[in-house]
């Protein structure tokens, strides 16, 4: 296939601006990589929760310092979406006179027709407007040829054959954009008829492409696509798949974020080594230090997730795990893009949010995000631990199905709330999975690091600083007012200090150092607060100590271990061992009765399954949808409904005589 741009007048106007545009799945943005490399940034058009991204050109046959503009990929201008809106008022600023700015449609060889809808509707707006026919390489082994000059002289733009995985025609591509002409030489197609659209493009199709009509089957093609969208092998697959990610999610990740733990340590140690005893060391280990630790170290996490969902999108299949995923999803109203979130949210509810942005639909994708931390994540494993071991001591098989229920109860919530969204506030039904399977192909290991790079970039430079600003906050009402350790932490320290036993004096300073940690836990503004909202939560069974446990919960559920180990004197250590349960549940009330009764440990287990206590979690969800109300509605109907469940089974565990 030879490039292109014969009947085209050219100009020589300078070029400052590359906007990209295409179809989802065309190469959009590996070409964009081509061009910008790691030069680039994502970012929010004003208005709108939609990414772009914008980057540097690097040189070539075009001059560096050109901005680059990757549109979100859209099929077609007239849809009702953020991505149709936002590409529309781009081209359209673009045609207004700017002849600085050159629109490049990236359209795929293997599906001519469907794609020139898009360039239809850009040659209307009058664009400066290069075709860059990409996948070519793939066309020709499928027996299928494009006369790419009867298909620049029949739309009056330049058109040039690519392969953007390969970068083959990258430098004719330049060389077109540079001479990009002024204006068309041909009538633009009807866009106010859509049918007349679909048959000018259909038309315009015949004309130039020959070999494979492109009804005429991919065997080998269609074999695999029967099995992967198979209504039970496709599930099947699908799930072995997502074990897979989910595996490597897990496994991959722990090096570096053991890593990252073992970093922010040193560094602790280091603080604490080199300046005095004093507010300004506590804020810099427990509250800068600390804060950096628990945003960074979910960093690997991130970036791993988007290079491996980069690598299943770039071969094709995730279009077709949508597609499978939509039938069983659908009735609760969400759509088939919405599995990988949910499955994601299970690690952590961070990333999971975060990849909501594969979802095209805003409404799906903000259904989505409303549900997302119900999915039972990791921070919420050492709580269950400890609930279930308290509930059921001695009882593991009880203690492991409860566990078990714990996700059970967790996914349904999120479904049936998803269902009761859809037909209230998010009040509609998922967008309709019209689309068309994208053609297999090898994926890029440049555009998954690429994609890892600015995920990860985005997650620090946006919510890590939101995150970091409520743990110094949490810190700040942990630690003040400083209170005076109780006269028997000075007693057991002088005993110490004449112990002859090194047993004994390493017991005794531990037993001095606890109970000035729950002092201080007990006398701070955290402690405080709990105390004057125990009698909200007197209903569920909790006391003031319980209450302090799901206050300082909200900076990171997995706190509330460490707050109860401290509350219960066994020092300060979050680990969730034999010792530590024992001593939790022989915690006692002001009146003497135990905290955790059956009762009452069945309340806080259905609590934290439910409840939205995770702040970072909430920081990234007004990032992502654009909006304080929907953090404030799920914080506020998750804790509602967690409240209520919680006091459901206390009264009727109690009416039952249970407690």
């Amino acid at each position: 296939m030879a490039s292109a741009v014969a009947g085209v007048a050219s100009t020589a106007a300078e070029v400052r601006t590359l906007v990209l545009i295409g179809n989802p799945n065309t190469g959009k943005t590996t070409l964009f990589n081509a061009f910008c490399g790691a030069r680039a940034k994502t970012s929010n058009f004003p208005g709108t929760t939609t990414a772009i991204r914008r980057g540097q050109l690097r040189g070539g046959a075009l001059a560096s310092g050109i901005e680059v503009l990757d549109l979100p990929g859209v099929y077609d201008l007239s849809e009702d979406s953020p991505e149709a809106r936002i590409a529309t008022g781009v081209l359209s600023s673009t045609s207004t006179g700017a002849e600085s700015q050159v629109v490049v449609a990236i359209i795929d060889a293997n599906h001519l027709a469907r794609n020139l809808t898009l360039v239809g509707q850009t040659i209307a707006l009058g664009c400066r407007l290069v075709v860059a026919l990409n996948m070519v390489d793939l066309a020709e082994r499928n027996g299928l040829t494009i006369d790419a000059p009867a298909l620049s002289a029949l739309l009056g733009v330049p058109v040039l054959p690519i392969v953007a995985r390969t970068q083959q025609g990258f430098e004719q591509l330049q060389r077109a954009i540079v001479n990009a002409p002024a204006g068309r030489t041909h009538a633009a197609p009807d866009t106010s008829d859509p049918e007349a659209l679909a048959r000018w493009a259909d038309v315009t199709t015949a004309k130039v492409q020959s070999g494979r009509t492109g009804n005429e089957p991919d065997q080998l093609a269609d074999r695999v696509d029967y099995w992967l969208t198979h209504p039970v092998a496709g599930v099947g697959i699908f799930l072995a798949l997502m074990a897979g990610l989910f595996y490597l999610l897990f496994s991959m990740a722990t090096v570096p974020m053991d890593l990252i733990e073992t970093v922010f340590a040193s560094l602790g140690g280091l603080i604490e080594r080199t300046l005095p005893d004093g507010a300004l060391r506590d804020l810099l280990i427990n509250g800068i230090v600390g804060g950096l630790a628990g945003t960074v170290v979910f960093l690997p996490q991130i970036c791993l997730l988007f290079f491996l969902i980069s690598l299943l999108e770039d071969t094709g299949y995730l279009a077709r795990a949508a597609f499978v995923m939509d039938r069983l999803l659908a009735p609760f109203g969400l759509p088939g893009h919405a599995f990988v979130p949910l499955l994601t949210s299970h690690a952590c509810a961070l990333p999971g949010i975060m990849s909501t942005r594969l979802i095209p639909n805003r409404r799906d994708r903000l259904a989505t995000i409303l549900i997302a931390p119900f999915m039972s994540c990791s921070a919420r494993l050492p709580v269950y631990v400890l609930l279930t071991s308290l509930l059921f001591a001695g009882r593991p098989a009880a203690a492991a199905a409860t566990f078990a229920g714990c996700y059970a109860l967790g996914a349904a919530a999120a479904l049936l709330t998803a269902r009761l969204f859809s037909s209230t506030i998010l009040r509609g039904r998922p967008r309709p999975m019209i689309l068309e399977l994208p053609s297999y192909k090898r994926p890029s290991l440049m555009n998954a690091l690429l994609s890892a790079k600015d995920q990860g970039l985005s997650f620090l430079t946006t919510a890590g600083t939101a995150i970091i600003t409520i743990c110094i906050v949490m810190w700040w009402l942990s630690a003040y007012p400083k209170s005076e350790p109780p006269a028997r932490v000075h007693d057991l320290r002088a005993s110490a200090a004449v112990s002859s036993s090194d047993a004994g004096r390493t017991a005794l300073l531990q037993e001095a150092d606890t109970l000035e940690a729950r002092t201080r836990q007990s006398n701070s503004f955290a402690g405080r607060i709990g105390r004057g909202l125990a009698p909200a939560f007197r209903p569920l069974g909790f006391d003031w100590q319980l209450t302090v446990g799901v206050l300082t919960s909200f900076l990171a559920r997995e706190v509330f271990v460490s707050t109860m180990t401290v509350l219960a004197g066994a020092g300060e250590s979050g680990d969730v061992d034999v010792g530590v349960i024992a001593r939790i549940g022989s915690m006692q009330r002001d009146d003497g009765s135990l905290v955790f009764t059956p009762s009452t440990a069945a309340s806080a287990l259905v609590f934290f399954v439910l409840a939205m206590q995770c702040l970072p979690t909430l920081t990234v969800t007004r990032k992502e949808t654009g909006s304080v109300k929907y953090a404030a509605l799920q914080l506020f109907y998750m804790s509602g409904l967690a409240y209520a469940a919680a006091f459901l089974v206390h009264a009727g565990m109690r009416g039952a005589g249970l407690s």
